[in-house]
């Protein structure tokens, strides 16, 4: 199969169609008028197990993260790196379903009231049916789609069906996007942009890099959506060195990783990937400027 301490007043959970992609815009419109960044964890579905993942979803978003992405897992990624793949392969190995997927979704945004997205490549979405994914998606309150591997001039019947139902489109811009493609791309998002800070695979990184600053600068020229940076933060320093440019911070590898060093202690792994959100939330807040 091809497959994030919060002191500010929570959303009341929303569910059904029409309720995501407008909670999801609203949550980060909050983070602005906050003056900070949003800050977005993932995790995949069914890592540590599926009963695990959703308590781990859970965490996040009850200790820093505005928004979370749920990972559909797949077996040939060509975007995640070591870490999140290890994690997919366990959760594969576990018999992870899209049904488990949706379910995720649909218990981490009914516990929080928070917005949940699905991430996921286009094929496994293909075969189930783009119809029957969204209708699914968006019963179980999900706010929506980031689709990093599909292509904008093939996207128009996923696009249909999200806008039916009430879900975002996210689409990933990476540097080597030229000026024109990305007004392509942006054009045809919603919810928000998916900056891929570095060339490559996911993974934690000892420096986000001048290229992300660089890539959200010219994404932010081309739309009004917020502008969200992944692939690369691991610590509250760099989410605060992103938080200074970017309307949101993405963090999935750091999370995964905290996990995998408690393969059979949940409890310690929750406790873990809690206190790291918690810091991440500092980070986003205190905005580097420097």
């Amino acid at each position: 199969m091809a497959p994030q301490p919060q002191t500010q007043p929570q959303p009341q959970p929303q569910t059904g169609v029409g309720g995501g992609i407008e909670l999801l815009e609203s949550v980060l419109a909050q983070a602005r008028a906050e003056d900070r960044a949003a800050l977005v964890g993932y995790l995949p579905a069914g890592f540590p197990t599926v009963d695990g993942g959703i308590e781990a979803c859970v965490a996040l978003l009850e200790s820093g993260c505005d928004v979370v992405e749920v990972g559909l897992p797949h077996s040939d990624p060509v975007l995640d790196g070591p870490v999140i793949q290890t994690a997919d392969d366990i959760a594969l190995r576990g018999g992870v379903r899209i049904a488990d997927v949706v379910r995720t979704v649909r218990e981490a945004h009914a516990a929080t009231g928070k917005p949940v997205l699905c991430m996921t490549y286009w094929n496994p979405v293909d075969r189930y049916g783009v119809e029957r994914f969204a209708a699914e998606l968006a019963a179980a309150g999900g706010a929506g789609c980031i689709l990093p591997d599909l292509p904008v001039e093939e996207s128009e019947g996923w696009r249909k069906a999200a806008e039916q139902h009430g879900l975002a489109t996210v689409f990933v811009v990476a540097p080597s996007s030229r000026d024109e493609r990305l007004a392509k791309i942006t054009a045809a998002g919603s919810g928000f942009v998916y900056a891929a800070s570095l060339m490559g695979v996911t993974g934690t990184r000892e420096s986000v890099g001048r290229e992300a600053e660089e890539l959200v600068a010219r994404t932010r020229a081309t739309t009004r959506l917020p502008v969200c940076v992944g692939l690369g933060v691991s610590d509250a320093v760099q989410a605060a060195e992103v938080a200074a440019f970017a309307d949101g911070v993405i963090v999935g590898s750091a999370f995964v990783k905290r996990l995998l060093a408690h393969p059979d202690d949940l409890p310690s792994g929750l406790a873990d990937v809690r206190t790291l959100a918690a810091e991440l939330a500092a980070g986003v807040r205190r905005k580097a400027t420097t």
